[in-house]
């Protein structure tokens, strides 16, 4: 039995596109269900995704489905303690990532910044699953980090891609404002 705890609608800022994402209660964790869609230079995609969480805000499972650029999409990863599956195949450059982090969506921001202390840094690996992606490189580490700077205010930094942002993050710890890629709607 699920009991949803908030909700929150996204959209593209780059591209047509926009997101619709539930945070829900699952037993002593919780899940977060999500309709990803937008167009891209593959095409539209229609993705459907599903985190479960434990309590300590990190990873257990994640699941993507449905299309882009005219491609079904069917990913399951899991993480058991350090290691982690990508539909049933051991992924060992993913040894000790805590979360994932889907390229298409903001949602994936919350594992790591429920875990962000009020004031502080957190540093985390990732999981991150670029959709599509060609094969052996789908789900990569992406060492992250977050540093809270002043109340709703967020520095994020991903080294192997370079990125810095200064995020926006809303009560709930979902992001409301990623520069340039996502703003939330309401």
């Amino acid at each position: 039995m699920t009991e949803t705890l908030t909700t929150i609608r996204w959209r593209a800022l780059d591209r047509d596109g926009e997101d619709k994402c539930r945070l829900a209660q699952l037993g002593d964790g919780y899940m977060l269900i999500g309709h990803a869609r937008f167009r891209d230079g593959a095409g539209w995609a229609a993705l459907d995704y599903v985190v479960r969480i434990g309590a300590d805000w990190k990873t257990l499972s994640a699941d993507v489905t449905g299309r882009h650029g005219g491609d079904d999409v069917a990913v399951k990863l899991v993480r058991s303690g350090a290691d982690w599956t990508l539909n049933g195949t051991a992924q060992p450059q993913l040894y000790g990532c805590e979360d994932v982090d889907f390229a298409f969506t903001p949602a994936t921001n919350l594992m790591p910044l429920r875990r962000l202390p009020d004031v502080g840094r957190l540093t985390t690996q990732a999981a991150w699953l670029r959709c599509p992606g060609p094969p052996g490189s789908m789900v990569v580490t992406l060492s992250q980090s977050y540093t809270r700077e002043r109340g709703q205010l967020v520095a994020y930094k991903a080294e192997e891609t370079g990125t810095c942002q200064q995020l926006v993050v809303g009560p709930d710890g979902f992001v409301m404002t990623y520069p340039g890629l996502w703003e939330a709607d309401g």
